[in-house]
């Protein structure tokens, strides 16, 4: 027992899919509340108003009760320390920017004092600093000494923001996540797949597995991008390639003042100056982009008037449009420049220095591309302007105003032109023209830049405006709407005969034509290939099996210690076994110590099939039979006798059963007998029953079940089969 009033961890695992607790990724974490266990929250004195006071948001926790203020009406009328740190937990990741709901906390036993606790966590780091914070702020709130939220709310923020998806890809997987997409991070950065096995594709936030190599090396040739779009028509600037300060100065005289300067081989407007009016500006305009390009290779061309526009070109179709507008200060006879940035246009909400903020903080002593524009105008960071003098900081500002419905659609079709010109499958380009609404040829406008992998942030959330769906529109040029990025899973659970149903299904699917992978206690297969386990955990070696572009079709092996440990390897499946609920007595270090226990445990293969699925039930179990009513798919029943009362009350509603009879396996549709086929004396009856149904589950005809119990092969083999 611990001392009182305080919470020791005695295990935290990050359970990395379905699991007993919800079909989402948690940490559970097994907590002894000590002797806290005869203090609920309401023989705490004043535990309430001093953690309503440090953490107000709690009001919004709905809880058991199922209504705003939940939470704190059970805190007011008495709960116990485990599930106030549960609360306490999900509202520390809410306050660092990673926002989640679920938790429950479960006690082990009456009285003990042990208590499971979960909480959904979208990162495992943040998630566990995020649990050690909780324990920390509770115990102080209990004990009543001061304790340093805004820090700890600081040091997970910085987590989240070093650890988590980046907003763009974010929106992306929260896109394919809405279609019923599955996604898996593949790296620590924005790397994700979409999809499973044959089925995926992969993402690195604005550029994809089909985003050419080539293209992008077009994109960052301006000049090369220039030759090409003005060969097919596009509007573009006149300009020349320079390789000196001198060279630069020539070609600007040549082209035409004003001028613009840029790199060569560049994105993101870095090292671009524009407006350019003077010889000492274009040769430093020059001096700054090679700088920043990394090349004495400059691009100098002529300056299009009007106002910088981003088009986000996805596919074939334009998806999003912002515009930009200079940014002013005005002096007061005081100030500085640093000053007067930092209290006229970084005071904006919408600036700062994160990934996260539509508007980047301007720092006037810093930024090359400031500097150079305040030096045209005879000034520095430091000097201070006249009272009502305006200076301006920077020409076009960030470009982040929506204009999508405003763009005139001669002005889109070029742009998806000008993308389909370099190659690119999404691509940002930037348009200068004074009226987005009208077409270019009209004005003077044209295209200035293609870019490749083009930030998305500012169609997201603009500075002003509607924000755009640019996460479904990449999703939908992914998949094309019948498409879910699935490939067909099987899982088995239980506790008999699981092994050799999962062999049986997986050769059944390989006789059918599919590539397919296997992850079962006999080892990892693909195609009856066995793979080296690598020391991998099963939940790892599991999902080898979903990021490998060759498998067609997998089926897994998810006993509960698996399930209870580590989670299922995969979060939805079309076909869902359940041989049988046994074997508790193995699994009392979980605190499994009976049947019913353990059905809470298996019940998680069938909560994981899809609604298209089908769940695969013993009938000759009856609390595998009460798993029927859990699934969102079909049921099909199989069992040895067709007389058992699951089997019987299915086929009277019409449904689909399999049973034995004689010699052979009968797959029955309501009153008819579909067909039969032989049982082979040398297979486990139960294991061929609960295979057979499954394989009708996935589509395959009786004659192919047929050949595939005729041909399986009792022992795996270490080679190809």
């Amino acid at each position: 027992m611990t001392k009182k009033k305080d919470i020791e961890f005695l295990r935290v695992t990050h359970l990395r899919g379905p699991n007993i607790w919800t079909y989402r990724p948690v940490i559970e974490a097994w907590l002894d509340i000590g002797a806290l266990e005869d203090f609920p929250s309401n023989k705490l004195p004043g535990l309430y108003e001093r953690l309503t006071a440090m953490l107000p948001a709690l009001v919004e926790h709905r809880c058991g009760v199922g209504e705003r203020g939940g939470f704190l009406e059970r805190l007011r009328d008495g709960t116990y320390a485990g599930h106030i740190l549960e609360h306490v937990v999900l509202e520390l990741q809410n306050l660092a920017g990673m926002r989640t709901g679920f938790g429950k906390t479960r006690q082990t036993a009456e009285g003990s004092g042990i208590y499971k606790m979960a909480f959904r966590t979208r990162q495992e780091q943040v998630g566990r600093a995020a649990l050690a914070a909780g324990r920390e702020l509770l115990m102080a709130a209990i004990e009543d000494r001061p304790y340093d939220l805004a820090a700890t709310v600081a040091k997970l923020t910085d987590m989240v923001d070093a650890l988590c998806l980046g907003p763009s890809t974010g929106n992306i997987v929260d896109a394919a996540t809405e279609r019923k997409i599955p996604s898996i991070r593949l790296t620590d950065g924005n790397l994700v797949q979409l999809g499973h096995g044959a089925r995926q594709r992969r993402i690195w936030t604005a550029e994809t597995e089909r985003t050419s190599a080539i293209a992008e090396g077009i994109a960052s040739d301006k000049d090369l991008t220039k030759t090409l779009l003005a060969a097919c028509g596009v509007p573009v600037p006149e300009g020349e390639l320079v390789t000196s300060a001198e060279a630069a100065w020539e070609a600007a005289q040549d082209i035409g003042l004003p001028v613009v300067v840029k790199p060569y081989d560049g994105n993101h407007g870095r090292g671009v100056s524009l407006n350019l009016m003077t010889r000492a500006d274009v040769e430093a305009a020059y001096l700054l982009a090679a700088r920043k390009g990394g090349s004495k290779s400059v691009i100098v061309e002529r300056c299009i008037v009007g106002n910088e526009h981003r088009l986000l070109v996805v596919g074939k179709r334009l998806v999003a449009a912002a515009a930009g507008e200079a940014l002013w200060v005005v002096g007061d006879g005081v100030s500085n420049i640093i000053a007067l940035v930092d209290s006229q246009i970084n005071t904006d909400p919408r600036r700062g220095t994160t990934e996260d903020a539509p508007l980047n903080a301007i720092a006037p002593d810093e930024g090359a591309e400031v500097i150079l524009e305040l030096q045209r105008q005879g000034m520095t960071a430091h000097s201070v302007p006249a009272a009502g003098q305006k200076v301006l900081i920077q020409p076009n500002g960030n470009v982040a105003a929506d204009v999508t419905d405003l763009v005139h659609p001669s002005v889109a079709a070029m742009a998806t032109l000008a993308a389909r010109i370099v190659g690119l499958d999404i691509a940002g380009i930037d348009v200068v023209a004074e009226d987005i609404s009208r077409p270019l040829e009209e004005q003077g406008g044209a295209i200035i830049e293609v870019n490749a992998s083009p930030g998305l942030l500012a169609h997201l959330k603009p500075a002003s405006g509607q924000p755009r769906a640019v996460g479904a529109a990449i999703v939908d040029h992914l998949f094309a709407p019948d498409e879910s990025g699935r490939m067909p899973i099987v899982g088995v659970s239980g506790g008999q005969g699981t092994t050799i149903t999962a062999r049986l299904i997986a050769w059944l699917q390989q006789l059918a034509g599919s590539k397919v992978g296997l992850s079962c206690a006999d080892g990892l297969f693909v195609n009856g290939r066995l793979l080296p386990r690598d020391g991998l955990s099963d939940w790892e070696s599991g999902e080898r099996l979903l990021l490998n572009k060759s498998v067609e079709a997998a089926v897994f092996e998810s006993g509960a210690r698996m399930i209870l440990g580590e989670g299922l390897a995969y979060d939805k499946c079309a076909v869902g076994v359940v041989t049988d609920v046994s074997g508790h007595e193995a699994l009392g270090e979980f605190y499994i110590d009976s049947a019913d226990q353990l059905y809470s445990v298996l019940r998680t293969q069938v909560d994981v099939v899809l609604p298209s699925g089908t769940a695969v039930l013993n009938a000759d179990d009856p609390q595998v039979v009460e798993m029927a009513e859990l699934c969102d798919g079909a049921v099909i029943f199989y069992g040895v006798d067709q007389q058992v009362e699951a089997i019987s009350s299915h086929r009277k509603q019409g449904l689909r059963v399999v049973y034995q009879h004689g010699a052979g396996i009968v797959m029955a549709e309501g009153a008819e007998e579909l067909a039969t086929v032989s049982l082979s004396p040398q297979l486990p009856t139960q294991a061929v029953l609960a295979a057979v149904a499954a394989g009708w589950a996935l589509g395959l005809s009786a004659e192919l079940i047929g050949a595939g119990l005729r041909t399986f092969e009792l022992e795996p083999k270490a080679a190809a089969y």
